[in-house]
């Protein structure tokens, strides 16, 4: 086997074990996400290879990195997705899932540009915008949770959930 096939073959455990490592070296740890929806609110989501279930685009915030920068970087790595106008904060959670330290704040994003849905890559094996009735059945509770507050009107918790 060819050392670019064992990469691909074995870069998911390796990014798995890194995710895993990072979390518990760490001190308090920051990630964001956004609740992005275009004129039909209808949400995009992503499917990570490293992790199950359909989520909100996002990732953490990287060492010298704002948040909002952050959030830019991650919606095009993930979707293609490129800001237009301001996302509006909509809530600032504690994750208790992920660590005793990590808090992800959630931004509303209604403002924004996507020529096309990016390719399946190493990181991110599916995406696309889906009806808040109709979301993948494998969708997390926590990005349930989120779209319903944002499209709801539901009262915003402290915990991720």
């Amino acid at each position: 086997m060819s050392s670019q096939k064992l990469r691909l073959k074995f870069e998911p455990v390796i990014r798995r074990v890194f995710h895993v490592y990072a979390r518990f070296a760490r001190g308090m740890t920051l990630g964001t996400r956004a609740v992005v929806l275009n004129a039909e609110n209808r949400v995009f989501l992503v499917k990570h290879s490293y992790v199950s279930g359909w989520h909100l685009p996002g990732g953490g915030v990287e060492t010298g990195e704002t948040i909002l920068a952050s959030l830019a970087r991650e919606l095009i790595e993930e979707g293609g997705i490129e800001l237009t106008g301001e996302p509006r904060l909509h809530g600032v959670y504690f994750n208790r899932h992920v660590s005793r330290r990590d808090h992800v704040a959630v931004y509303i994003v209604r403002d924004f540009r996507q020529e096309k849905l990016p390719e399946p890559n190493h990181e991110i094996v599916a995406c696309g915008f889906f009806h808040p009735a109709a979301l993948p059945p494998d969708t997390t509770r926590g990005t349930r949770l989120r779209i319903a507050e944002v499209l709801e009107n539901r009262p915003i918790p402290a915990d991720w959930s």
